[in-house]
């Protein structure tokens, strides 16, 4: 696992570094429903994915640095 974790949180923004993470084409299709999981609000607070869609229109999960 810490060696995941070291591939993961890399030193530098290089293709090399993160090419290795990107796996778009098995990402779910825009549309797409999701499956339903656990998730905490930044207040440690427990809700799930179910919760959160339910009340808007459009959700957006973000998992990762993609930013």
């Amino acid at each position: 696992m810490t060696d995941l974790l070291t591939r993961y949180n890399y030193d530098s923004f290089m293709p090399e570094k993160f090419e290795p993470w990107m796996n778009f084409a098995s990402s779910p299709k825009t549309g797409t429903i999701a499956p339903d999981f656990p998730l905490w609000n930044l207040d440690q607070v427990p809700t799930r994915l179910s919760e959160i869609w339910s009340q808007h229109d459009y959700t957006i999960v973000e998992f990762g640095s993609f930013t």
